[in-house]
């Protein structure tokens, strides 16, 4: 029996991709069987149960490996980043995969070992066991070019990010102002920068990196990378565009709620005209204060649009709550008195969760304002809806710049210097995607792009062609 290991970190966002990796090989090469290593973290990524039960009960040859929790030690919890935690468990990780990884080889045969970025650590582990160790990328090519470069920069410069004021020139991109680099590299005396300046510097090394994009939708990048224009000290690894890997529908609930029946938000879409809701979501950690949610309400009340709105309880003020799953919002507080009356003809407010891929790819849906996240790109993508980026964390920033400037599928939204969006912001750029020439130049360049992904992924496609590639490569191994 042959078989491949991923090993996805802890998240929602993560652990979804790396599902759909899992599903994607096993449609195409069934005689394969797939173990997803899960790590249970001491912190908030969304609650992953249900998602993980639904695979399970649907899909019997992926199978679920649970690695023994671990706690990490009080001072981890220090770094303001996120991923830092998730750095630090996965490197303590590292006797339970080996562990793991031997148990499985006793049965099988083990033809490769699929990471998550933050799962570097096991790289080590996997040469041990004489095992080829592939990187999942699950952001796109212009972020891996930014991270296969960030080497380079580093040695050029002894300034953070955050510091330099300048556009930084990466092969393959258009210009991107230093702060917009990915959050937690914005300061490199941080524990996260060193971390990640870590990964970069592996990632070359790796048997391969599947990247979760198609040729079509970042062609500058994916040529940048191949042509080895972004590691300037040696090779670059195969690259294997497979994407989009995107879940399929949620509509019951994998993204952390829900339950059985549809969902009240698909419902109310049904009885809207076609094209005419925007759709705000904001990721599984995308949390506003609650002074931004108001000036959210006074935004969309003003451009007289049609909405459908998920909002979240602001981010805890006490601190070892940062982490931690905040409860249902209370919308009468929150929001502006009388807002939720007023516009309750052509607005729907949804508590903490909506399935996302469904509402995407409703006839109702116009447009989308999202946080950035690749994956909720990538959804925009497949469901030909044009967005509006506001970016939150993590890579979102950079993830803007590529959207607005390379791709040209968004409209950006303007934020002050503290980071805060005005409603007079918030109203403008609405009405501009869902009223103007050229919010309709974007829905026509992403409903063109749309039909690429599907190109990208039907037989003789550019993504096909990469899977079959890397399935030959395990082979030949």
């Amino acid at each position: 029996m042959e078989s491949v290991v991923l090993y996805p970190s802890p998240g929602m966002g993560h652990l979804i991709s790396m599902v759909e990796l899992g599903k994607l090989i096993l449609k195409h090469h069934p005689s394969f069987s797939i173990t997803i290593f899960i790590v249970t973290p001491p912190y908030n990524t969304g609650s992953t149960a249900p998602y993980l039960a639904r695979v399970s009960s649907t899909i019997p040859s992926i199978t679920f490996h649970h690695l023994t929790t671990i706690s990490l030690p009080l001072d981890s919890f220090s770094s303001p980043n996120h991923e830092t935690l998730a750095f630090e468990l996965l490197r303590l990780n590292n006797p339970n995969v080996h562990q793991a990884l031997v148990s499985i080889s006793n049965n099988s045969s083990v033809r490769a070992l699929i990471v998550d970025c933050f799962c570097g650590a096991a790289l080590s582990v996997a040469a041990q066991l004489n095992i080829p160790c592939y990187y999942f990328f699950t952001s796109g090519a212009c972020c891996l070019a930014s991270f296969l470069y960030l080497p380079f920069i580093h040695q050029q410069t002894t300034k953070s990010f955050k510091d330099l004021k300048t556009h930084l020139r990466i092969p393959g991109l258009p210009p991107v102002p230093a702060s917009d680099m990915a959050k937690p590299i914005l300061d490199r005396e941080d524990k996260a920068y060193e971390f990640f300046l870590n990964m970069s510097i592996h990632l070359p090394r790796s048997a391969g990196i599947i990247v979760n994009t198609f040729e079509a939708l970042e062609p500058r990048a994916v040529k940048t990378i191949l042509d080895g224009l972004c590691v300037l000290d040696g090779p670059t690894s195969p690259i294997f565009c497979l994407g989009p890997l995107i879940a399929a529908d949620d509509r019951s609930g994998g993204g952390g709620g829900g339950g059985g029946g549809i969902p009240e938000c698909l419902t109310w879409l049904e009885s809207q005209p076609k094209r005419s809701v925007l759709f705000l979501c904001f990721g599984s950690l995308g949390l506003f204060s609650e002074e931004q949610l108001k000036e959210i309400a006074v935004g969309l009340e003003r451009s007289g649009q049609r909405f459908l709105w998920v909002v979240r309880s602001p981010p805890s003020k006490d601190p070892s709550r940062r982490f931690l799953a905040p409860p249902d919002p209370d919308l009468n507080s929150l929001l502006p008195d009388g807002f939720l009356d007023r516009t309750k003809e052509r607005g729907l407010v949804v508590k903490s969760w909506a399935p996302q891929v469904a509402v995407l790819n409703h006839a109702s849906v116009g447009g989308f304002v999202t946080h950035c996240g690749w994956n909720s790109v990538l959804e925009a993508v497949c469901a030909g809806v044009p967005m509006v980026a506001w970016p939150l964390y993590a890579e979102q920033r950079f993830n803007r710049v590529v959207m607005v400037e390379e791709l040209k599928l968004a409209l950006p939204m303007e934020e002050s210097e503290e980071g805060f969006i005005t409603a007079t912001e918030v109203e403008k750029r609405v009405r501009e995607l869902m009223e103007s020439e050229e919010g309709n130049t974007l829905h026509l360049r992403i409903m063109a792009m749309k039909e690429a992904t599907e190109t990208a992924m039907s037989d003789g496609g550019s993504s096909r062609t990469a899977l079959t590639k890397l399935v030959e490569s395990w082979r030949s191994g």
